[in-house]
């Protein structure tokens, strides 16, 4: 059985609930794996530096701006994030009929965060990860052990004022602009004749590879992708099962309605066995750029047992150290060649905590559902609060440097008290 992963979801208005895009994403990834929410500041670097992605080693530019990251703790990029221009980025998996076997090079997650460090637009985004991707390339294992699994990648990248999905192929992609309405990715490539952007020779190596008459409309997703194979199967049933959520709700999507869509495990959508959803990301970003975006994360798996937790980018934030894995330094797996066998715990002190909840939960039926209860009341208390950060701005951003770490609090306390 194929590992099957992730989806990804954005809507425009005027499919959402006012005057915002809200985006959300399932990080799923294997069930042993942890996931942690860590921050970076924005940062001025000397000229000629480098930077250590997971595998090799890029020229840094001058400048990186500030992100917030929900990623697997053994690497160096992200599942997904946003930075403090707003951009929202979140990749899937995706396999066709380009061979994902190759060199390390960057993973898709390392364009991911790489796309948020680099670019203040969800376009400029699509530039970055494809200028990256032409002078590196994408390639090397994706999970930490050496099972050998690779893919290409997908992207989902959002701003204050437009979406786009960028679908890869090795080096050669497309990207199609979205406008308005609703639009999600799964496993599977989904770009047809609208392509808004392209690799200059996309078509001539279809047309090399005899993938491509030359003749018939182009369409990415029939000329670059298998048809018909278990993999595609699944995620195209979990892709339309998305659709139909996001049609449901259409005209009043609001960041509860995609958080409701990320814990619907009828569709899917919130996996659960060995690949199961590790984390999950619902981003609220207004068109006014008066007003602030936010970000929610759970950090732990399972968003249907999980706190979406409120994070807004404001001056002197520090690390998030309950979201936050313990480092090993220059005896990290990740920087090792060849990697440990055996691999250290990553668990950062919510993840510890939520093993312990997410087990009672599971056996005591009673019990559990009144502790769902309360990280249910927690996340309305905060969306409730942060609905008038998105009406009327913020008038003292001091009181918001700790928000994601304080609502960690508070819902260590429902754990104490369970």
């Amino acid at each position: 059985m194929y590992p099957t992963s992730c989806d990804t979801f954005v809507a425009l208005p005027p499919s959402t609930e006012g005057q915002y895009i809200v985006f959300g994403k399932n990080s799923d990834r294997p069930c042993d794996e942890v996931q942690e929410v860590v921050y970076f500041p924005s940062k001025d670097h000397a000229n000629e530096e480098k930077v250590e992605c997971t595998y090799i080693e890029i020229d840094q530019v001058n400048h990186t701006y500030a992100v917030v990251l929900s990623r697997p703790a053994w690497l160096w990029g992200a599942e997904m994030g946003a930075n403090e221009h707003q951009v929202c980025i979140g990749n899937e998996a995706v396999w066709g009929k380009e061979s994902a076997d190759g060199d390390e090079a960057l993973l898709g997650m390392d364009l991911v965060r790489l796309g948020l460090e680099r670019a203040d637009t969800a376009e400029k985004a699509v530039d970055v990860i494809t200028e990256l991707l032409d002078k590196y390339g994408q390639g090397g294992n994706c999970m930490e052990d050496e099972c050998g699994f690779t893919y290409h990648n997908s992207f989902l990248i959002s701003d204050r004022t437009e979406a786009w999905v960028l679908e890869t192929a090795g080096k050669y992609w497309a990207a199609e602009r979205v406008k308005d309405g609703y639009r999600n990715i799964s496993n599977e490539y989904s770009i047809t004749t609208k392509i808004d952007k392209e690799h200059p020779k996309l078509k001539d190596y279809a047309r090399e590879k005899k993938w491509w008459d030359g003749k018939a409309q182009f369409n990415f997703t029939k000329v670059y992708s298998f048809q018909n194979t278990a993999r595609i199967e699944a995620a195209g049933g979990r892709h339309c099962e998305g659709r139909k959520l996001l049609e449901k709700s259409n005209g009043h999507i609001t960041a509860e309605t995609m958080m409701d869509i990320l814990r619907d495990k009828e569709s899917g959508i919130n996996m659960e066995g060995m690949f199961m959803t590790t984390g999950s990301m619902v981003s609220v970003v207004p068109k006014d750029p008066d007003l602030p975006g936010v970000h929610f994360f759970t950090a732990t798996p399972d968003p249907d047992r999980s706190v979406f937790k409120p994070f807004i980018f404001v001056p002197d934030i520090k690390q998030l150290k309950d979201t936050c894995s313990p480092g090993f330094g220059d005896e990290d797996p990740v920087k090792k060649k060849p990697r440990f066998q055996s691999k250290p715990t990553r668990k950062h002190p919510l993840f510890l905590k939520h093993e312990v909840i997410a087990a009672i939960i599971d056996s005591t039926r009673e019990r559990g559902q009144k502790i769902v209860q309360k990280m249910r009341d927690l996340e309305k208390q905060k969306l409730a609060e942060i609905q008038k950060y998105l009406t009327v701005g913020i008038e003292d951003k001091t009181l918001l440097v700790h928000l994601f770490p304080d609502t960690v609090t508070e819902e260590f306390n429902i754990y104490s008290k369970a």
